[in-house]
């Protein structure tokens, strides 16, 4: 049989990071089966669904990587066929219309709490017949849940997890207005849709024992079930938008890769030994329900900086200087050149070094492609000295004489010109540094010189001069 795992937002809002990581162990699940992984937009809530929530969605999931197969499916545009179910149901004495009035549901609820109980509907209109009913009112069709025994969830993470039925009252289907619930409409998409296999935050246990009570009633077979703890912040509470619950594109925008999100998410509640940097083929290899941990896992801004800092450094120079594009292009203002391209490529060795973030990758980048004369922050600006361009006009003139624009000759000019000028290298390393690229802190001093060329160097050299 072929697995088929889902990933089922609701489009009121955002791709959150915990969405996103249910997202990724349902498509790990399947690519590592062999299986298909498809997406449902639970959009049956038509007050807080939104066009622009199901566009962030969708190219949060496009973004991370996570490639559904064939087309999203809509849950609201599937409502004719949640009516039938909730119709058959009731035609088969498994479900009943409920005249409760709002009121008596909400008597329902004080009295339950001044006893002690969970709040829940009390089934007064399960036995007693239409007829009864009061005039002027639309009923909604309740589940006729079984009042005896026992549900068992037999979890892939959770272990068995068993709740009394009693426990469970007659939850609706159809409302008033015949719009059906969430909780059939669930069931008989993931029916329809051929679904084996459910992978959801543990949030979700209580709604799998009224689910697996549906699959009974309507005779299908169930999925199997995996329930994930939540992801929590730091300090052990609920995941907050101080502690990084925040929206895919939020994660991109700060310079995240995705490959680097990809990872830390795997990490977060799932583990492979002592592993802890796992491409996404590794995951794919190795990714099972087994390994997901029990209990809840702490979102970590320093460990997923850190992390993010190994890819960029471990990652390709062609693929980085496409990731930087748009920002240098933002940066500049019009579309990089072929030649501005090939130039961040071929210093992209030296600066990925320290970048921990895309951003701060393309904003060390800058000067590469900036236009002379070349802005000075204030670091710079102080090293520069009177004495210190008089230094540098001289070295301009030794690179001048150069026959060859090599790292090697370029390092032995600069050394001899800090012998002939009494002084160590550094000493004319920081105001060439300063005179190169604006700022104190670049890739080695010989390969910005070696990348930037020959007449860019001296040309950016002869414009620092004592008036400017």
């Amino acid at each position: 049989m072929t697995v088929v795992t889902r990933f089922a937002p609701s489009p009121t809002g955002f791709l959150h990071i915990g969405g996103a990581r249910t997202a990724l162990f349902n498509w790990l699940y399947a690519q590592n089966k062999g299986g298909k992984f498809l997406l449902r937009i639970e959009d049956t809530d038509r007050e807080r669904s939104t066009d622009e929530a199901i566009a962030a969605i969708l190219a949060g999931m496009k973004w991370m990587g996570l490639d559904w197969d064939g087309e999203p499916t809509y849950q609201f545009a599937n409502r004719d066929r949640h009516v039938e179910v909730a119709n058959q149901l009731l035609n088969d004495g498994k479900a009943y219309y409920c005249y409760a009035s709002k009121e008596e549901l909400a008597e329902m609820r004080d009295t339950a709490r001044a006893e002690g109980r969970a709040p829940g509907y009390d089934g007064r209109w399960r036995d007693r017949d239409p007829s009864e009913a009061p005039a002027g009112v639309d009923p909604v069709i309740r589940f006729k849940s079984p009042n005896e025994g026992s549900i068992t969830i037999n979890d892939a993470v959770q272990g068995d997890v068993t709740i009394q039925n009693a426990q469970l009252d007659d939850l609706i289907l159809l409302r008033a207005d015949r719009t059906p619930t969430y909780m059939l409409s669930v069931i008989v998409d993931d029916h329809d849709m051929g679904v084996t296999d459910i992978i959801r935050g543990d949030d979700h246990l209580t709604n799998a024992a009224r689910q697996l009570q549906l699959y009974a009633a309507l005779g299908w077979d169930a999925p199997k079930m995996a329930h994930i703890p939540l992801i929590h912040g730091p300090d052990g509470a609920k995941l907050s938008k101080r502690h990084g619950a925040l929206g895919v594109e939020a994660y991109r925008d700060m310079g995240y890769l995705p490959e680097a999100m990809r990872n830390y998410l795997l990490r977060l509640g799932w583990s492979h030994g002592d592993d802890e940097i796992i491409s996404t083929e590794q995951a794919i290899e190795w990714f099972n329900l087994e390994n997901i941990g029990k209990s809840a896992s702490r979102f970590d801004f320093d460990k997923l900086e850190n992390l993010n800092g190994t890819y960029i450094r471990n990652a390709d120079d062609a693929y980085l200087t496409t990731v930087i594009a748009p920002y240098l292009e933002e940066y500049v203002g019009n579309k990089l050149s072929a030649e501005q391209h090939l130039l961040v490529k071929n210093a992209m060795n030296g600066l990925k070094e320290r970048a921990k973030s895309v951003i701060s990758l393309a904003e060390s980048s800058q000067f590469l492609i900036a236009e002379r004369p070349l802005a000075m922050d204030n670091k710079a600006s102080k090293l520069l000295t009177a004495d210190a361009i008089q230094i540098l006009q001289r070295l301009a003139d030794r690179f001048d004489t150069l026959t060859e624009w090599t790292k090697e000759q370029i390092e032995e000019v600069v050394r001899v010109s800090a012998e002939a000028e009494d002084l160590k290298l550094g000493k004319i390393a920081q105001p060439l540094r300063a005179a190169l690229t604006g700022t104190t802190v670049s890739p080695g001093i010989f390969d910005v010189l070696e990348v930037l060329g020959k007449e860019t160097s001296i040309g950016r050299i002869r414009d620092v001069n004592i008036d400017s």
